[in-house]
């Protein structure tokens, strides 16, 4: 069963596979307009979790889940932490993203790395090339302009907005928590401002390949560990000068 899920993760972000893009098509933005105030927290954290059921109509016993990723903020500085996908307590890298640029932390030591001094001594590479962790498009979702409103619902103690898209190949549900609070990344941006909220969850299924794939994004107030310890780290270095 391992093997199978491994074969899954490494095919993941091949566009062919419909499902899969529904992972990977996620909206990178640092200012968002509107016609009312809105709140920019200052320090937070994001988790991206996927739940993907495999021969999903002859139940849900074939299960595998992913966090694909730990995202933790300061202002417009972000750490990303990407989990091991066999082992999620396990770190195969962070990343420090700034605005449309991302540089590789590493593991080792990085609670001594100084931010500042990555971008002196390494090439910058774009956001919007990063093949692991939380990926970054500018994409519409598929079939959005044909997409059904449906009423809305409660989930976990929170009220959303929803709508569906139904195509041939793959259906999907989409779920949007009205706030004015704005985070530092966001599932489908074009649809948050549509629908005046932020895109916490999207289901979906893919008709073809039988596989049943729930995604979430989960805002929360405090850093990982690791992460917090490279912004303190940072804070120090800099108050230190």
């Amino acid at each position: 069963m391992k093997s199978m899920f491994k074969q899954y993760i490494k095919e993941k972000w091949d566009k062919k596979f419909e499902i899969i893009i529904i992972l990977a098509a996620f909206s990178f933005f640092f200012i968002a307009h509107s016609c009312h105030k809105q709140i920019k927290p200052e320090k937070g954290g994001i988790d991206l979790i996927s739940n993907v059921y495999f021969d999903a109509s002859k139940g849900l016993d074939k299960m595998q889940n992913f966090h694909i990723s730990r995202l933790n903020y300061s202002g417009d500085t972000i750490l990303e932490i990407i989990p091991d996908v066999t082992f999620p307590e396990i770190t195969n890298e962070i990343y420090f993203i700034k605005d449309s640029l991302y540089y590789s932390v590493g593991k080792e030591n990085s609670n001594s790395t100084i931010l500042s001094e990555i971008t002196k001594k390494q090439k910058p590479h774009l956001i919007r090339k990063k093949q692991e962790g939380a990926l970054f498009s500018d994409e519409w979702i598929p079939n959005y302009l044909h997409r059904k409103n449906l009423s809305d619902t409660v989930l976990f103690k929170k009220k959303y907005k929803r709508f569906e898209v139904n195509s041939a190949t793959s259906f999907s549900r989409f779920y949007i928590f009205p706030t004015d609070t704005i985070l530092p990344y966001s599932i489908y941006k074009h649809a948050e401002i549509d629908y005046g909220g932020r895109l916490e969850r999207i289901d979906s299924y893919n008709k073809v390949k039988d596989i049943f794939v729930t995604l979430q994004l989960l805002p929360r107030k405090n850093w990982d560990n690791e992460a917090k310890e490279i912004f303190d780290y940072n804070h120090f270095v800099k108050n230190k000068k």
